[in-house]
This record gives C-alpha cells, sequence and structure tokens, in this order.
C-alpha cells in the first residue's frame, strides 16, 4: 500500500476514530519506549563504566535486541501518531499544524537515527576478526562512546519534540473538539522538553520533566481513548477553514 492509499484512508476515517488512532499510537509509544528505556537498557548500560556496560550487553544480548526492537516499534508509532495529529488538528490552522508535524518528524529522524548507535555496541563487542587491531578495553571505551552518541542524539530529538508539544498544545487550546486543558497540558510538557537545550539543567530537572510529559501524555491518551473529538464541532471547525483564505 503506498503513501497516497494511506493518505486517502485517513481522510476517509471519522474524526473521533482518528483521534482514538491517536490515543492508542501515543499510549504505545509512551510504553514502548519507558519499557525499553527503564526495564531493559536502563538495566544493562551503566553510565561511566565501559567495562561493566560491555559485560552486561553480551551477558543479556537478547534483551539488548529486545530493547533496539522496542525502540523501532516505538518510533514507528510515534511518527504514524504525528501525521494522525496533523490530520487531526488541520481545521484550526494548516500552517500551523504542517509546522508541528515537521518537528515531530524531524525528532523522530533524529531519534530514529540514534538507535543505530544504540545497536552499534553489539557490533564492536561480539569481537569480529576486522576488530582485532583494538584491544579490549578500546573496544569497550569505544562502545560506550556509540552509547553516549546515541544519548546525545536522544537529546537534540526531545528539543524538537518540546517545539511539536508546544504548537500542537496551540492548536489543541485554540481547537472547539478537544479541551483546552490538554492544550495546556502539551505545553508544559513542551517547555519541559525545551530545557534539553542546556543539559546540565535538564539532567537536575528530570524527573520532573519526565513526570510533566508523561502525565500530559496520560492524560491525553485517557480523554482521546474514552471520547475522542467532539465531531460536530470538528465537522463545524473544518467547514469554516475550507471557507477561509487564512490558512
Amino acid at each position: 500500500m503506498n503513501a497516497t492509499a494511506i493518505v486517502g484512508q485517513l481522510n476517509e476515517t471519522s474524526p473521533k476514530s482518528k483521534a482514538r488512532l491517536a490515543g492508542g499510537l501515543l499510549l504505545i509509544t509512551v510504553v514502548a519506549g519507558g519499557f525499553a528505556q527503564g526495564f531493559l537498557a536502563g538495566r544493562l548500560i551503566v553510565s561511566g563504566d565501559a567495562t561493566a556496560t560491555a559485560t552486561n550487553i553480551l551477558a543479556h544480548q537478547s534483551l539488548y535486541r529486545l530493547a533496539f526492537a522496542i525502540y523501532l516499534i516505538e518510533m514507528a508509532c510515534q511518527i504514524t501518531m504525528t501525521m494522525v495529529f496533523y490530520d487531526l488538528l488541520k481545521p484550526v490552522s494548516k500552517s500551523a499544524s504542517i509546522l508541528a508535524a515537521t518537528f515531530g518528524l524531524i525528532g523522530c529522524t533524529i531519534k530514529t537515527l540514534s538507535r543505530l548507535f544504540f545497536f552499534a555496541p553489539l557490533l564492536v563487542l561480539r569481537g569480529a576478526h576486522y576488530l582485532s587491531v583494538f584491544d579490549p578495553k578500546q573496544l569497550q571505551a569505544l562502545a560506550l562512546l556509540f552509547l553516549r552518541v546515541n544519548y546525545t542524539a536522544e537529546t537534540i530529538a526531545m528539543i524538537f519534540f518540546g517545539l511539536y508539544a508546544l504548537v500542537k498544545g496551540y492548536l489543541v487550546f485554540r481547537s472547539t473538539f478537544l479541551p483546552r486543558v490538554l492544550g495546556v497540558l502539551s505545553a508544559v510538557g513542551g517547555l519541559g522538553w525545551l530545557i534539553y537545550l542546556y543539559e546540565p539543567l535538564a539532567l537536575r530537572l528530570q524527573s520532573y520533566i519526565v513526570g510533566a510529559g508523561v502525565i500530559g501524555s496520560l492524560v491525553s491518551v485517557t480523554w482521546l481513548l474514552v471520547y475522542g473529538v467532539d465531531e460536530p464541532r470538528w465537522k463545524e471547525q473544518a467547514n469554516l477553514a475550507k471557507a477561509s483564505i487564512w490558512q
């Protein structure tokens, strides 16, 4: 199925179904990312300790590969969710919805590419013959370097997700078919992710930033899955958007 067919099917889907699809994808994104980071990768990677990290990865290769696979599922869901939200919020402002989707997709692209560096330690530590020029300590240090690059790229992606959440929050707040509180929560979460522009401060406030983001996401998921959107108001705003030249 090509992209045109997917877009066509999305256009034929009811607004309430789109909202519930977006909520389901958001739920999978949050759960998958949290599980891969907190329960898999987070248990294997020891910050600043190349030897311990390498030992853990080699001893639990299947878990490490599982974390990588779940990360990819997370990103597939997040990319799809971004496009569904674009279509859902387009009646509020097409130009602002395009801007939000652009920020979101840039963040997704960076984060997806960063996962190549997450997978790289497996290639380095498994002892391929062409790596025999390096001693074990050097290979362990190289593996930890790749993980650091993965983290740094992920941090950059967070900044774009913050911009995405801010614009999306503005669109939700202006919409007549979703509660304004969801827009406020999205904007607050976006401001939190933007703190990663200065990483030392973000590390100090990390628990608050993540907490605000998770709470906002779970509230949004609950509303979208249970209530969706107010279809009559969505259609009314969509008709007004078609009649307006300011898009």
